[in-house]
């Protein structure tokens, strides 16, 4: 039999002060059987960075020709595409060639670190591709099938907190 995907609902308060973006966002999002919750809250960081009315999480880990998250236009044009982890390069050349902005989070420290030293010359042409590492250790406790979150983002730092835990997350910009 077959393991199903959990599924979580996450009401979550986003405060970015570099955007200036202010807004409550219900999400329902599975979590996949070979996902880890560590990876499911990377994954709400992400659209808390990302935060907009037409970012939608895709069917993940379940298509390869899709990614893990992305904002579309009126249009159906792929305005951001949003991958995590230690991407393939070409998955990431078909993301650059289809999307106008690509983004792509890691979090695994010493796994990304050799990812990227091997990865980002041939990356560095790609102007449209932004990589970031989340350093987030600990940040599954906030992990239940009802989550309340606020997230505030400012300078790099995201404060995410629930009724029992607070953390701060670094996100940074790796750099060709």
């Amino acid at each position: 039999m077959a393991l199903s995907a959990t599924i979580n609902k996450v009401s979550l308060n986003v405060a970015d002060m570099q955007r200036h973006y202010y807004q409550q966002h219900e999400l329902v999002m599975a979590m996949h059987p070979s996902e880890n919750e560590h990876r499911f809250m990377i994954r709400v960081i992400a659209f808390a960075l990302n935060a907009h009315e037409h970012l939608t999480f895709t069917k993940g880990l379940a298509t390869d020709d899709e990614p893990e998250a992305w904002q579309k236009s009126l249009s159906d044009d792929i305005e951001v595409w949003i991958d995590f982890g230690q991407v393939d390069e070409k998955r990431i050349r078909k993301a650059c060639g289809r999307s106008k902005q690509v983004v792509i989070y890691t979090y695994q420290d010493r796994k990304a670190t050799t990812w990227w030293e091997r990865s980002k010359q041939s990356l560095a042409r790609h102007d449209n591709l932004r990589v970031y590492h989340v350093s987030a250790d600990g940040i599954e406790d906030l992990v239940s099938r009802n989550m309340q979150l606020q997230c505030n983002i400012d300078e790099g730092t995201v404060s995410i907190s629930n009724d029992d835990h607070h953390m701060d997350i670094v996100v940074t910009q790796y750099t060709t």
